[in-house]
């Protein structure tokens, strides 16, 4: 499903239109990336987690060339769904 059919179905669902969907999507999407950016974290019952985490600097290997590359440390978003989540 893309964004396109999110808003769709979540209009369809929620009895608003299309428009109001789209902006309670942004909105969303907004706010989570504000609190993460934040170093914060987002627990939506019933849903799941959403929050940062930190990825230490590593040693890898280009797949094509077989040499050996340094990957730069990075933030990372993680995501770990509730476990009733397709109950």
């Amino acid at each position: 499903m893309n964004k396109v059919e999110l808003i769709n179905a979540i209009a369809e669902k929620a009895g608003m239109t299309k428009v109001d969907a789209r902006k309670a999507i942004d909105a969303f999407m907004d706010v989570t990336k504000d609190e993460l950016k934040k170093d914060g974290k987002i627990a939506l019952v019933g849903f799941g987690t959403m929050s940062v985490a930190k990825r230490p600097a590593r040693q890898g290997r280009n797949p094509k060339t077989g040499k050996s590359i340094n990957i730069a440390a990075k933030e990372v978003v993680k995501f770990k769904a509730a476990a009733n989540m397709l109950k």
